[in-house]
């Protein structure tokens, strides 16, 4: 079943849906630094209009849309401006192109923000217009960790089925067995050091295994930074600056209540995340290859990342519910009259 997505990015939605069986045909961002990984590692040319400009003519007939759009304007650690930015208001654009390709499906993810009290209206103004077009839409705020991802990572996904297909989203269960930073990373050797300024180092033995040099802010040590082993990490964010700290690093002493300090006598051992490393707790193999000279693009397209195992969860749930749709589209087929049946085939090869 073909794919269309948007807002793409290095592509870990994308990653999750052609893992479990979609058919990755056209992908859009017009952010420069995302381009070369997406197009090394999903082998297709990325379209790098902005939404805002994209044609419906552009984009191939496909089963589905997936994509997330720009989190900025909802974040709660941002300056929630939501629609009133700009950024906030490509979500219509979105809708606009689910409207006129009319897919059987679509997703879009966003921050745990939006559902705020500040944003919450507009929220369901943006629900109510999925449903105008003609989706039954689900919406759910799901912690990533319940769905195999070694993370506490909160995120709005709203999955609209066309009302075509009779029957609603319902979300997979949860995965009670959490995931440990130690399955996840404790078998990586220590990585390198960014290059001067920030640079990568070019190509190491583990892809992207380096790691932001440079002090940390007074807000970074406001809280603790630091999961044991045994815990999930931190939400990985879109800015180096802001990587959680390597769990060989004791957790960070209280002052008060806004100021936390390193353990002085374990100093050294405070580093932040490699890129690899958070790549694996978004749940990114190891052979998906990051490519960036700042390495800040680098944890920015990590961290942007809907995490590959989340991904997956929902794919495979979506794609059971289009398999069960066709298979049932075959058997009216057979049992149609002759003259409905040329109808009923359009549907079914359709998808």
């Amino acid at each position: 079943m073909k794919i269309a997505s948007f807002f793409s990015g290095a592509g870990g939605l994308d990653l999750g849906f052609t893992n479990c069986g979609f058919d990755l045909v056209f992908a859009n961002d017009n952010w420069k630094g995302c381009w070369k990984t997406f197009e090394k590692n999903h082998g297709i040319a990325i379209n790098k209009k902005s939404i805002v400009d994209l044609s419906p003519d552009e984009i191939p007939k496909v089963a589905g849309f997936i994509g997330g759009p720009p989190c900025q304007s909802w974040s709660l650690a941002g300056r929630m401006k939501g629609i009133k930015d700009s950024r906030g208001k490509l979500f219509y654009n979105y809708i606009n192109l689910i409207n006129e390709k009319k897919p059987l499906f679509f997703l879009a993810e966003n921050v745990a923000g939006i559902l705020s009290p500040k944003h919450f209206n507009e929220f369901m103004k943006i629900i109510q217009a999925f449903k105008e077009i003609g989706y039954n839409v689900s919406y759910k705020l799901l912690d990533s960790k319940f769905y195999n991802v070694p993370q506490e990572r909160k995120r709005v996904i709203i999955v609209g089925y066309h009302k075509s297909l009779n029957q609603k989203f319902e979300f997979p269960k949860v995965n009670l067995r959490l995931i440990s930073l130690r399955e996840t990373i404790g078998n990586l050797p220590k990585p390198k050091r960014a290059s001067e300024r920030n640079k990568t180092n070019g190509k190491l033995e583990i892809p992207n295994h380096e790691y932001m040099n440079g002090g940390f802010s007074t807000i970074y040590m406001s809280r603790n930074r630091v999961r044991s082993w045994d815990e999930q990490s931190f939400t990985i964010q879109a800015g180096g600056r802001h990587a959680p700290i390597h769990p060989q690093a004791p957790k960070m002493k209280f002052i008060d209540q806004n100021k936390r300090a390193f353990v002085k006598s374990k100093e050294h051992l405070y580093r932040r995340l490699s890129v690899r490393e958070c790549a694996r707790i978004q749940t990114f193999p190891d052979d998906f290859v990051f490519y960036y000279n700042d390495i800040a693009d680098g944890y920015k397209m990590v961290g942007n990342a809907v995490p590959v195992k989340l991904a997956e969860a929902i794919a495979q749930k979506i794609i059971q519910d289009l398999k069960k749709h066709i298979c049932s589209n075959i058997k009216v087929w057979q049992t149609a009259p002759q003259e409905n049946k040329e109808a009923k085939l359009c549907l079914v090869s359709n998808n």
